[in-house]
């Protein structure tokens, strides 16, 4: 196996590689060769389905629990307010700058680099699977959502995301409900019918004032925000409809469902889910890959943010180089010197677990 030095700068030099590939949500075939072509030369065999690929470690044992390090090659697109070309990988004062290279470029590479350091590792307390994956940014459904029944059983994950190497150990879940009310059309003027407007008011006031029993120990209480409203075709005709959207954050306090059933319960409208795949997640501190990194001088909090973890179904931890902040901005860069104490730490915290 390489040194670490040898895998930190190949990480590196792969980075630099994916960022001049245009691997926007569903369209990241180019940076999956890529990363699949990297993982050829160094011999090791590489599984794929659509744009995601995965691997083992050399010494793989069925009956050993398995860690997955995962995190994901595609990019939103690049905005209006670049002034670098978003493709071309510079780097000036220790910044590596290019779309991707923070959200989650940096990430996906160290856990990469981290991976091979294992790779060859004997009598290992865990498997490893890495997983570089697709859709993430739309949290589309041929992601690592398709790739879960085909990995295997997982016993904790740890996704690569921007956190400047603290400890995301929970975060929150989302949910998009489109709601109707109903009323009944009438002339305005003689004040007929049953104005859906004035009906939707009384629900929209439950969500801005309801406060969910339970409440999260990291993020408080549940969000609900109405976002969207449409009613009405003209102003002499009360409405028969009013149609609104509500953002909900649903917090590791409840599932996804469960905070549904309340809703349709309270309201008079009608609720229905988009979907409740984006679930909240959490990781306990009392779980050893936590304390390794508390040992470490890491922090714990919980991300507003959300990632493949919410499609998730065991505990997993949020964490990688990188900071949120600089996500989906323009010029966007990652500095060097983040890659190469993020991958330290990663294998650090690992080797407390691992070894």
């Amino acid at each position: 196996m390489k040194s670490l030095q040898t895998l930190t700068n190949d990480s590196i030099e792969l980075l630099k590689r994916l960022i001049s590939i245009p691997s926007f949500s569903r369209e990241e075939k180019n940076t999956a060769d890529a990363i699949a072509s990297f993982l050829a030369d160094r011999k090791v065999k590489t599984h794929r389905k659509d744009h995601n690929v995965w691997c083992y470690n050399k010494h793989f044992d069925e009956s050993k629990p398995t860690i997955l390090l995962n995190s994901h090659h595609d990019t939103v697109k690049p905005n209006a307010g670049y002034t670098h070309d978003p493709f071309s990988p510079i780097v000036d004062d220790r910044k590596l700058y290019g779309l991707g290279s923070n959200d989650a470029g940096g990430a996906l590479v160290s856990l990469l680099a981290v991976f091979l350091y294992f790779y060859d590792g004997r009598n290992l307390k865990y498997n490893l699977c890495y997983a570089a994956t697709a859709e993430e940014e739309i949290s589309g459904r041929n992601g690592i959502e398709s790739i879960l029944s085909e990995i295997g059983e997982i016993s904790f994950a740890i996704v690569g995301e921007p956190t400047l190497m603290h400890l995301a150990i929970a975060e929150r879940g989302l949910m998009v409900i489109d709601c109707e009310a109903p009323g009944k059309a009438g002339h305005a003027a003689r004040n007929e019918g049953d104005n859906a407007i004035y009906n939707a008011i009384e629900d929209i006031n439950w969500f801005r004032n309801h406060r969910f029993p339970k409440e999260s120990t990291l993020f408080g209480p549940i969000s609900m925000n109405v976002t969207i409203i449409e009613a009405g075709s003209q102003h002499n005709v009360i409405p028969s409809s009013c149609k609104f959207t509500v953002d909900v954050r649903v917090t590791d306090a409840y599932r996804n469902e469960e905070v549904l059933e309340i809703i349709k319960a309270s309201i008079k409208s009608n609720a229905v889910a988009r979907s409740t795949r984006l679930k909240p997640s959490a990781i306990a501190p009392e779980h050893p890959i936590v304390q390794a990194g508390l040992d470490l001088g890491r922090k714990t909090y919980g991300s507003p943010t959300t990632s493949d973890q919410a499609l998730l179904d065991v505990p997993s931890l949020k964490l990688g180089p990188g900071d949120s902040a600089r996500s989906h901005t323009a010029n966007e860069y990652i500095y060097i010197h983040e890659i190469e104490d993020g991958i330290n730490l990663y294998i650090e915290m690992l080797k407390a677990v691992l070894i």
